[in-house]
């Protein structure tokens, strides 16, 4: 069996997304590089402000996962931070959020690397910190700023923001973990070296053999394990480069639009990298009523997928009002011209 579920069952026991509010409009980066002959991947995405960085994002996630956990933060064991953009090579991201929510001291920290899903990496290293009774409750952050080459085509989407999550024993978790299942492979789609400042794609080899082979093979791995089929589920997450990818995946899978579109951001934020497959969640849990089940897949250049199936319980009714909800986050932007977005990305080098 390569179902993977801990022997103690756990569950999520708040959760907290933060987007930044500016945005830059996607017609506005054609614009200035034009290439829009072909269509527009997506409407816009978030830009983090002068002050915003994974950090600082990662704090406020953090901080709305509290409010919905009600717990003290010195009752984290663990705090881990996923991202493709920690603003330090050496210095990690986890020990300063720890302090700034509270949680520093007796708790291990750490950062994660894994492309777009360092964030559910973390997640996983959560359940099973729990599921051991190593801890009693954990949280794991996926959480990325906006990387993008000008004129590139990953200018256009590589949005900013993510999510925390705060892992816990099933009898105090809104949402419950039926199981997950992972498939990783050697697949360089994706790639950014050391001292380079910006990532590099292999072009043809982003969808296929990378986003949707492992996609599709980590969600119906996880479905022949569990037994599902997609009609058992009220809502699937998957990750989001684009906003045709999730689409057609789940179209494979043999999911519908509807149980798909909750939780489908891209075009209003942006590849949100580590935290897309993450933020898409807080969506649908914001929304989710007691009994759903909510599949969650997301997807790490590199390559690989990891999958999660969740039962949403009565708890959830009083903790979603406890902090701001996703899509209010989504719903509060300012509108940016290209030549702030490239003031506060840092695309503007002066010897």
């Amino acid at each position: 069996m390569k179902l993977m579920k801990p022997k103690r069952d756990v569950g999520i026991i708040g959760y907290g997304a933060y987007v930044p509010r500016f945005r830059i409009r996607a017609e506005e980066i054609a614009r200035v590089w034009g290439g829009a002959e072909d269509g527009l991947p997506i409407e816009e995405k978030a830009v983090p402000g002068l002050d915003e960085d994974t950090v600082t994002m990662s704090i406020e996630a953090a901080r709305n996962a509290l409010a919905r956990a009600g717990i003290d933060p010195q009752q984290l064991r663990a705090l881990w931070v996923g991202s493709e953009s920690h603003p330090y090579a050496v210095k990690p991201s986890s020990t300063i959020v720890a302090d700034a929510i509270g949680a520093a001291g007796s708790i291990l920290a750490g950062d994660w690397e894994f492309a777009c899903k360092a964030g559910t990496e973390a997640l996983q290293a959560a359940i099973g910190l729990v599921g051991s009774e190593m801890a009693e409750y954990a949280m794991a952050i996926g959480m990325d700023t906006a990387q993008g080459r000008p004129h590139d085509a990953l200018e256009y989407t590589a949005g900013a923001g993510g999510a925390a999550y705060i892992v816990g024993p099933a009898e105090n978790a809104l949402a419950i973990l039926e199981g997950s299942y992972s498939y990783v492979t050697d697949t360089p789609d994706f790639f950014r070296r050391e001292h380079q400042h910006y990532p590099q794609h292999g072009n043809r080899f982003t969808g296929e053999p990378a986003y949707f082979d492992h996609t599709l093979r980590g969600a119906q791995g996880l479905l022949d394990e569990l037994g599902y089929k997609p009609s058992d589920f009220a809502y699937a997450i998957f990750h989001q480069p684009n906003v045709k990818f999730p689409q057609t995946a789940a179209k494979k899978l043999g999911f519908k639009p509807e149980q798909i579109a909750p939780g489908l951001l891209t075009n209003k934020i942006g590849n949100t990298y580590s935290g897309a497959a993450m933020i898409g969640a807080t969506a649908v849990l914001d929304i989710a009523k007691p009994g759903d089940r909510i599949l969650m897949c997301s997807f790490g250049s590199g390559a690989g997928s990891d999958a999660f199936s969740f039962v949403v319980t009565e708890k959830i009714r009083e903790r979603v009002a406890k902090a701001a909800k996703t899509m209010w986050y989504v719903s509060r932007r300012e509108v940016i011209d290209y030549a702030l977005y490239a003031r506060y990305r840092g695309k503007l080098v002066m010897n």
